[in-house]
Order: C-alpha cells, then structure tokens, then sequence
C-alpha cells in the first residue's frame, strides 16, 4: 500500500491555496480601492488603482458620468464641441453637493474624468491642506479654462486642453475670503506658500499631469491639472 503521505501534502497545499483565494476575494471586496477591475466610486478612498480607474474614463463617457449618477452628484453635461483631436464628449458642469469648491468662472466644464479626480483632490488634498494652515476650507477655486483646441507651447503634440481633460486652477479662496494665488504666493515664505506647494504635491498620485510655477515660466500663475492617458500609466508631476 503506497504512503497517503504525498497525497496529504498537496492536499494541505490545496487548501491553504483555497483559503488564499477567498482571504484575497474578501480583501478585494473590503478595499476595492485598490482593485483595477473594482467599479470605481466617488466615495472610495485613494488606492492603488485610483489613478488608472480615473485616466481609463477618459475613454469611457458612460462608464464616468454614471460614478456621477451613482453618488448622486448634481450636474450639467455640456454640448459636445469640435471635430477629430479637438472634440470634447465629457464637458460638465457640476451643481452642488460640495464634490468641488465653487468654480470661478463657472462656466469652465472639464471634461467628466477630470471633474472626478478633482472631487478626489478636493476632498483628500485641498481642503485638508486648508484646514491644517488655515483652519478653514476652500469655497472657491478660481481658473482660467479648460477647453482650448491647441497644441502644446513649444511642441507638436497636442495639449489635454484640446479634449477639455485639463484644468489650470489659478487661485483658492478660503471661507473668509482670503485669496491666496500662484502668482503671488508661490515663493518660499509664509502659509500661503506652504499650502500651494502641500496642494502640488498631493496632486501627483491623482492626476496624469501636474504642472506647478516650478515647471516653466508658463505656469507661473497656475496649475495645470490633467487625466492624459500615457503608455504604462506613468504620471508627470513638476
């Protein structure tokens, strides 16, 4: 008679297996936060698939709007606009529930995959980063655009801003009306300056680009903020 000793040995390597595979089910069910193929909500914290979920609505209109729908975020969707490289489909205008300070113009609409990182930053980054220096929040986050059919300054590739998936923020207005601007607060010295740079560095796990006064003359009074879709998911943050 042969010894069952082998056959219990794979039998135990089976069942810890086993065991293995429903521990990592509950895990993924308990953090999908950090599960590529977990649907994303607008409620979950930032993990490790964030960033992904967040640039793959860019190619995916309903998939984005319905996070939206689901957390039951007012808003407008905006006609879409242009042709071929220049065509924004995800143009919107959010209505209320806090996701976002108010827009200053409000009639920015970036496109829908950008609006959702925002209501991330918001929440994790930029208000956070108010209360600790200020003791207050953000109501208002003044812009200068999104939607702008062009290439990138210098170069021949065309800019994020062509698809409406960028947004330049250009200041934060905090509840007591304070203005603290990039143009103006961005050198080393004070709070104000602290904030911008805490609120820069926050962004990078969110956003695909992250442009601060520190890249180029050219956003010395704002940040462009940006869902591009790169090759492996690599992200831009200066």
């Amino acid at each position: 008679m042969k010894s069952l000793r082998p056959y219990l040995i794979w039998f135990a390597i089976a069942v810890v297996l086993a065991l293995g595979a429903i521990r990592f089910m509950q895990w993924v069910r308990q953090h999908p936060e950090h599960f590529p193929g977990a649907r994303f909500e607008l409620g979950h914290p930032q993990g490790w698939a964030t960033h992904r979920k967040l640039m793959n609505f860019t190619d995916d209109d309903a998939a984005c709007f319905a996070a939206f729908d689901r957390a039951k975020a007012g808003y407008e969707r905006r006609p879409v606009v242009g042709t071929g490289l220049c065509r924004a489909s995800q143009r919107m205008v959010l209505t209320g529930n806090g996701f976002v300070p108010t827009m200053r113009p409000a009639n920015a609409a970036p496109g829908c995959a950008v609006t959702a990182a925002m209501a991330l930053w918001a929440r994790d980054v930029v208000q956070p980063a108010a209360r600790k220096y200020f003791g207050q929040n953000v109501v208002e986050l003044e812009n200068m655009g999104s939607y702008n059919c062009r290439k990138i300054a210098g170069r021949d590739a065309q800019s994020e801003h062509s698809t409406a998936n960028a947004i330049d923020i250009s200041a934060f207005v905090l509840a007591d009306g304070t203005r603290i601007t990039l143009i103006n607060d961005w050198k080393p010295g004070d709070r104000r300056s602290e904030f911008l740079h805490a609120v820069r560095d926050g962004s990078c796990d969110l956003f695909s680009t992250v442009l601060s006064p520190d890249h180029n003359a050219a956003h010395a009074n704002h940040f462009h903020l940006d869902m591009a879709v790169r090759m492996g998911g690599w992200s831009v943050c200066r």
